[in-house]
């Protein structure tokens, strides 16, 4: 029995919202896949470890952190740049402040410019791959390990690139479960 008329119009329509409905779903970790594997908009690379070749050709790394405006920690990296040789593996510091009375979660984003690197800034270990804690008046050094893929040189975009500069934001979010109880205990022990 073949649909005619509204129904047929209807069902039709149920099924676009359906189609458009799943697309919106699927946009946001297929654009995330796209960016880690593309390096698109200086999204890094995360891998296991250095590769095995280490070329002559050396890069600047640069470092720089911002923070959400209502993000109440100081932040900024211990080295403002460093040299490394394409392949190398470089380990770089930032370091963070909590000035409160509380204890203060956050979690960074990050990206490279130019852009055009960022398929190949490859991060092995970084603060960044987990969200961070501070107590109050605690100070922390936060590493991230990197080295910059000797693929590189054989991108047309990418190839001429001599600068990469590494950009951190800290965003502060709500506090895991067991510290938001601990924060909570401790404001009940002071009244």
């Amino acid at each position: 029995m073949a649909l005619t008329g509204p129904k047929k119009t209807v069902l039709q329509l149920v099924g676009v919202v359906v189609l458009m409905g799943g697309l919106a779903w699927a946009s946001v970790p297929f654009y995330n896949w796209f960016c880690r594997v593309t390096g698109f908009g200086g999204t890094t690379g995360v891998a296991e470890q250095a590769p095995g070749e280490i070329l002559d050709r050396v890069v600047t790394i640069r470092f720089d952190a911002s923070k959400a405006k209502d993000m109440p920690w100081e932040f900024k990296p211990v080295e403002r740049e460093m040299k490394v040789r394409i392949g190398e593996t470089g380990l770089a510091f930032y370091e963070a402040y909590n000035p409160t009375d509380k204890p203060v979660a956050g979690q960074a984003s990050y990206n490279v410019t130019p852009y055009s690197a960022g398929g190949y800034f490859q991060k092995i270990a970084c603060f960044c791959f987990t969200e961070q804690v501070l107590q109050p008046g605690e100070r922390v050094e936060m590493p991230v390990t990197f080295f910059v893929d000797p693929e590189i040189v054989d991108d047309p975009e990418a190839q001429y690139v001599h600068t990469i500069t590494l950009s951190y934001t800290f965003y502060e979010i709500d506090l895991p479960e067991g510290h938001a109880a601990l924060d909570a205990q401790a404001k009940t022990n002071t009244n």
